[in-house]
């Protein structure tokens, strides 16, 4: 069994989300044999000295399950781009580039966080490539802590303001792009977040069928993507007990 989830958006302001997420490794993901963490596990990482609240107690609990032989793999997303080469060393975390091709039951499948299928938001693509930008990471990174946070409340506040006057299709994935990135990978099946919105989404494209599954944000009671013998469905995380 396979497990998938992104968007959990652990925060110190969120306590009941972190003791859900917490339970969930102690206790369905023990069952599982991988683990996929598709991006945005936390609300804000700004480094990997980024030590403030929940982020020591995540790191353990990831940890713990990695040491009971569960495989776990985490993606960069859109809110915890700046985990590093240390935060995995810490957890045991395989961090992942994305897209990344994934073998789940002998098929490939297309892994991405989701904000880069976006491609109609041409003001979000040009800051994400700003904040992807190697270099412009390491200035970041170079600052106190109590710099790099007043920075990103100020990204945050003004991306926050700018998304208001948005449409939603904007903001939702390009079909176009999916099914480029279908044909790219010569695959049939993608899964991906940040877009807050499960499902599973039957395809025609130029090759066939093909899916692409969403995955659900943490905020109410959280989703995961179970994939199983009996294929793939979207539970809350307490039914992944099996």
């Amino acid at each position: 069994m396979n497990l998938f989830i992104s968007d959990v958006h652990l925060a110190a302001e969120r306590p009941e989300a972190t003791a859900a997420f917490l339970a969930f490794l102690e206790g369905p993901a023990r069952k599982a044999e991988s683990l996929w963490i598709l991006g945005d596990l936390f609300d804000q990482w700004l480094g990997d000295d980024d030590d403030r609240p929940p982020h020591l107690d995540i790191e353990a609990g990831l940890a713990a399950l990695v040491r009971a032989g569960i495989g776990v793999n985490a993606m960069h997303g859109n809110h915890d781009f700046l985990l590093g080469s240390d935060f995995a060393e810490r957890t045991g975390c395989r961090l992942l580039t994305e897209p990344f091709i994934a073998d789940i039951a002998a098929e490939p499948v297309v892994l991405l966080h989701g904000d880069s299928l976006c491609t109609r938001d041409i003001e979000y693509q040009a800051f994400r490539r700003y904040t992807r930008d190697v270099d412009n990471q390491r200035r970041f990174l170079s600052l106190p802590m109590e710099t790099r946070i007043r920075e990103a409340q100020g990204l945050r506040s003004a991306s926050t303001s700018r998304s208001r006057l948005k449409p939603e299709d904007i903001m939702d994935v390009t079909p176009e792009e999916v099914v480029r990135t279908l044909a790219q990978h010569e695959s049939t099946l993608m899964i991906h977040g940040h877009t807050h919105r499960p499902a599973i989404h039957d395809l025609n494209t130029p090759s066939g069928p093909a899916k692409r599954i969403v995955l659900g944000d943490w905020y109410e009671q959280g989703t995961v993507l179970i994939q199983d013998d009996d294929g793939y469905r979207l539970a809350p995380p307490n039914e992944s007990d099996g």
